[in-house]
């Protein structure tokens, strides 16, 4: 059990996965940001507080997603659960917008048991400075509770990153491994959030268990030429994020987002779904930023709010409380 005293600060970016065809394995960071605090109190039992994105409807005990992880990342550090612990939430990123922020949620958690294990090996690190944590174990067991590796391995190391599930017979069969691309320098996102929320089981489930080999072997294509357009020629983004494997699916169930992807697309914009929408992300230079806009027609009553977050080159940081 982490020692009572021993407190973390924990902060954690957004991510956009798929980004046109690399569906479950592209992630990209995007600078909106999760930070949290945790304390392991002496008495008080679990006192959650949350403020920011959605502090309505998040719940305060024991079943928070950050809670939640906490434990099963305790466990993996072989540390039972503190009785007593102070979570404080400041959610900055929107909840159901697939913009990650079940993923970011779960690696805070994850990453703080490391953090609290690290804090206990090592009492002597001083406050506010970083908590060294095991990246490769953070993205794993991430990727593990999310289902999927694409954003929580954005989220966990930052930049562009593309992902995967080892192969039988490796030393750690059944994980994920992850390369950080190194992206072009001028390029940037530019994300449309609407007002409404879609759940990612929801849009899930409207995908087809199985794809024409045809569609496969274009988005194949696709998905390579999506690397040489993000770290080489970003004049290739329009071709490289044509998608055939769940957009089209998806299209009943966010029509105002696929009507806005066909507009912004039409005028040239590599415009996608960010991870399972509802938003909108549209990869684009730092010189075309301005230029990427909502066309008047397309609003779709949605009432769009336009970021231009940023790629942080860094994901997750933890440093002691």
């Amino acid at each position: 059990m982490p020692s009572p005293g021993s407190g973390v600060q924990v902060r954690v970016p957004a991510s956009s996965a798929n980004l046109g065809p690399g569906f479950d394995s592209v992630g990209l960071a995007l600078g909106l940001w999760d930070e949290y605090d945790l304390t392991v109190e002496r008495a008080g039992g679990l006192r959650i507080d949350v403020t920011g994105e959605s502090a309505q409807d998040v719940p305060r005990d024991g079943s928070h997603l950050v809670y939640r992880s906490l434990l099963r990342g305790l466990e993996q550090c072989g540390l039972s659960a503190p009785a007593d612990l102070h979570l404080v939430a400041r959610n900055g990123i929107p909840h159901g917008r697939g913009l990650g922020s079940s993923a970011s949620a779960i690696i805070a958690g994850v990453v703080a048991a490391q953090a609290l294990r690290a804090i206990d090996d090592d009492p002597g690190i001083p406050a506010g400075e970083p908590v060294p944590v095991d990246l490769g174990c953070v993205s794993d067991l991430a990727s593990a509770l999310e289902g999927h590796p694409d954003n929580a391995s954005a989220s966990v190391y930052g930049g562009l990153t593309v992902s995967w599930t080892l192969d039988p017979g490796c030393p750690r069969e059944g994980w994920t491994g992850t390369a950080s691309v190194e992206r072009h320098p001028d390029l940037t996102a530019v994300v449309f959030v609407p007002t409404a929320q879609l759940s990612t089981t929801v849009a899930r489930a409207v995908l087809p268990p199985t794809v024409e080999h045809r569609a496969a072997a274009e988005n194949s294509g696709r998905a390579a030429l999506l690397v040489e357009a993000v770290t080489r020629r970003p004049d290739l983004l329009l071709p490289a994020t044509r998608d055939w494997l769940h957009q089209e699916f998806r299209r009943a169930a966010m029509p105002a987002s696929m009507a806005l992807v066909d507009a912004l697309r039409a005028l040239g914009h590599a415009a996608v779904v960010s991870g399972a929408g509802p938003s909108v992300l549209v990869l684009t230079t730092r010189a075309n930023a301005a230029a990427v806009v909502v066309p008047a027609p397309s609003d779709g009553g949605q009432g769009w709010l336009r970021l231009v977050p940023g790629i942080p080159a860094r994901g997750v940081e933890v440093t002691r409380l």
